[in-house]
Parts: structure tokens; sequence; C-alpha cells
């Protein structure tokens, strides 16, 4: 990578005829990637339901996958994401079906592998950055305070409802909040 972010061999940078069109937060992404190797893009909760949080520019950088998390305080998400990227630009190859314990004090997240039909839905920065939708994305589930994910039918409703479930393609996604807007 060069010191000229519009260098970069990222596909937003690529010279496609629209270079001038790229606004501010275009900018800014890229030159997160730049500097740090990642960006992590956040979606505040509103209205229509909980926040989520999700990298772009780890599988430019470092060839990882990018890394998504719902249901949390946006900024606590941040934090967590940065230390999964952190890993993957130590070399650590992050994957599907992982259990991490260092992520969320006192508890393990897991990691899942997000079906290709949830990409426009949710990372839409991540795909004006690639171009295309990234590959792969893996969702960090956590874990309710007696250790239960939000797929487990003990785990409370309101945990349950805190965090989609993006490895089912989204016909077979259960009724909620997350699929409403589909």
């Amino acid at each position: 990578m060069t010191d000229d972010p519009f260098q970069c061999r990222c596909v937003l940078c690529h010279d496609y005829g629209d270079r001038d069109e790229a606004n501010c937060v275009d900018l800014t992404v890229v030159e997160h990637v730049r500097q740090h190797g990642w960006h992590v893009a956040m979606v505040p909760e509103d209205e229509i339901g909980p926040g989520f949080a999700y990298t772009i520019g780890l599988a430019h950088t470092h060839g990882g996958p990018e890394l998504a998390m719902f249901g949390l305080d946006v900024h606590a998400m941040h934090r967590m994401l940065n230390t999964l990227g952190a890993k993957t630009a130590a070399g650590e190859a992050l994957a599907d079906g992982q259990s991490h314990p260092d992520v969320v004090v006192g508890r393990r997240v897991e990691l899942r592998q997000v079906d290709r039909g949830w990409y426009r839905t949710f990372f839409g920065r991540a795909i004006g950055f690639y171009r295309r939708p990234p590959l792969p994305v893996l969702q960090v589930a956590w874990p309710d305070a007696e250790g239960r994910f939000h797929w487990d039918g003990q785990a409370d409703e309101r945990h349950r409802e805190s965090q989609p479930r993006l490895w089912l393609p989204p016909s077979d996604h259960p009724v909620g909040i997350w699929t409403a807007e589909l």
C-alpha cells in the first residue's frame, strides 16, 4: 500500500471515473484502512432496532474475514471488533465455529459464517469499499449473563432478539426485528 489513500489496492480507490463522487465517510473509511488496517462502521440503536458494528478492510489489509457484531453499545462492539481485528493482524486465522474467550470480559464469543443473503442488508459501506460483497463475513455472537447464546432456547427472549442469526439464509431466519426490513 502507498502513502496516498487513492493509490491503495482497495477497489474503492481504483479510478472507475467516479473518484470525485467519494464522500467524506468513504474517504474516512479509506484513511482508517490505510492507517490502521481496517475501519469499524457503527450503526447505533434506534427506533427500528438494536445497533450493530462491522469491520471494513480486514480482508483487504490482512486477508482475514470481515467481522460483524450486533445488539450491544456500538462503542463496546467497536472495541471488541478491534480486539478480534488485532488477532487477524497478528496472523491468527479467524473462522466459522471458533470460540474466543478474551473478547468480552468474563465471557467467550462464538464466530459464525454470515450467509451472503444478508450482505446488502447490513454491510452496504463494505460493499461500497470493495465494489462487491466482501468475502467472507463472520458474525461475532455474544452470550447472556448465564453464558447462553441467542440461538439457545433457554436464553431469555430479549437476548434472543438482540442479535440476528445471520448464518441462516434470510428466508430461514425467524421473523422479527432483523427481518422487518426484508
